[in-house]
């Protein structure tokens, strides 16, 4: 994180509600939330504020302490890398069931730790289940507190405790930030890419593919900028997502592409451009996001076959002829350091604005026919948005914007982002200068 806050991290056995109670705290649905057990993998992070002091907080994946398999072992590693770090330990059980040998294992590992540990038993909104609180000091934490985490009950007063002594936070320093989501079809390298990027472990990153499922951010500041990057759970075509989990992951992770400023579409180069790319690409192109085109793995098919390559991927993504591609190989590092310049480029394409002025006199040496354009504005940014006033009410030809839209791209730049065209008639011109005349 660009600051340091105190940390809390959230522990305990899947499916016992540490998602709700990170989104709970954090006050954002950031966290997959689900009946599935093992939704949630990575360790997701947020920013909360209790009371007046401001901490960052860490879901973590469901533990199984000793549980040897190769997806439980790397939630335990990523669980253990915030562990080592953290200002304080929510160690969360279900108080709807006994205490099971997981929960002892976990608790006796936390306590190792030397870290304050507090216990919350969540789910417990009713008589019965307070009744049987007594029955988790078994574990031999002394700290704890009944809470639902679904419905904010205790939530308050546990925070009270955990964020005691934390400082009192200033008004953050605010950097300029680019968010950029990471997208792809699964295992084309996208959480290695984000690892490569921000210099840490902080994806699982294993052959199986759909490893990710939650958005997985990490912040890097560099020159004076904030990137924030969100490593998305892995795009399936409809009818191939069929759990819960696979298929909220899908929502999620288009819902992160509209939040974001820059949008990474990693693929494969062993793989060539799949139908299921250009779907994805598509995604981004429609939410007006700028994007990069990465090719991951291309250490894999050899120098020569890049300009092929890049050909049949211009041929198979007609519509992306704006969006710039590099090649990289996240797993050695070979051309990641070069996408920070390249984001910042594209960022700054699609925050571009030209004025009035300008706009008009590049309207003047447009060589138009298809009808009488009166004049022309910029009526927005991300995507940049161009309004043009002419002499018919009727909108133009799909081929007449694009034309357009490509001479305002030559004039002007606009690298690696969509522009978008509209059209008004000439009453509504004469209205907007009346209204203009007016002021």
């Amino acid at each position: 994180m660009p600051e340091e806050l105190p940390t809390v991290v959230i522990v305990g056995r899947p499916n016992v509600g540490k998602s709700t109670l990170f989104n709970r705290i954090t006050g954002e649905r950031r966290s997959i939330v689900g009946d599935e057990p093992g939704i949630t993998r990575d360790r997701i992070h947020g920013i909360a504020e209790h009371d007046g002091r401001r901490f960052e907080v860490i879901d973590t994946g469901g533990i199984v302490v000793n549980d040897e398999e190769y997806i439980p072992s790397q939630i335990l590693k990523q669980a253990r890398v915030a562990l080592d770090h953290a200002s304080h330990i929510i160690f969360l059980v279900d108080g709807r069931t006994e205490i099971a040998a997981p929960d002892r294992d976990l608790a006796q590992m936390l306590l190792r730790l030397g870290r304050p540990v507090t216990l919350a038993v969540n789910k417990s909104d009713t008589i019965k289940q307070d009744a049987l609180m007594h029955e988790f000091y078994r574990l031999g934490i002394r700290s704890m507190y009944p809470v639902s985490a679904e419905h904010g009950i205790g939530v308050d007063e546990m925070l009270d405790h955990v964020t005691q002594g934390f400082p009192e936070s200033a008004a953050p320093e605010h950097l300029p930030q680019i968010k950029v989501a990471i997208i792809g079809r699964p295992n084309v390298g996208k959480s290695t890419l984000l690892n490569a990027l921000t210099g840490i472990d902080r994806s699982i990153v294993s052959p199986i593919a759909g490893t990710t499922r939650d958005a997985v951010d990490e912040t890097v500041v560099q020159n004076g900028i904030e990137y924030v990057f969100v490593d998305t759970a892995g795009i399936r075509r409809k009818g191939k997502t069929t759990l819960m989990a696979e298929k909220l992951s899908v929502v999620m992770a288009r819902r992160h592409i509209r939040m974001a400023h820059i949008v990474l579409v990693v693929l494969d180069a062993t793989e060539g451009v799949l139908s299921l790319d250009a779907t994805i690409a598509g995604y981004a192109h429609e939410g007006g996001r700028g994007v990069i085109l990465v090719v991951n793995k291309w250490d894999l098919i050899g120098e020569g076959m890049k300009r092929k390559f890049e050909a049949d991927l211009r041929d198979e993504l007609k519509f992306l002829e704006y969006a710039p591609v590099t090649f990289v190989s996240a797993k050695s590092g070979d051309g990641v350091k070069g996408l920070f310049r390249m984001i910042r480029k594209v960022n700054d394409a699609a925050s571009l604005r030209v004025t009035t002025g300008e706009l008009n006199r590049f309207l003047q040496a447009l060589e138009f026919e298809e009808r009488k354009i009166l004049y022309i504005t910029q009526a927005g940014v991300r995507p940049p948005t161009f309004v043009l006033f002419t002499d018919k009410n009727t909108p133009l030809h799909f081929s007449h914007e694009r034309y357009i839209a490509n001479q305002i791209r030559k004039r002007f730049g606009f690298a690696g982002t969509p522009i978008v065209v509209k059209t008004r008639a000439r009453n509504a011109a004469k209205r907007a200068r009346t209204r203009k005349n007016a002021r």
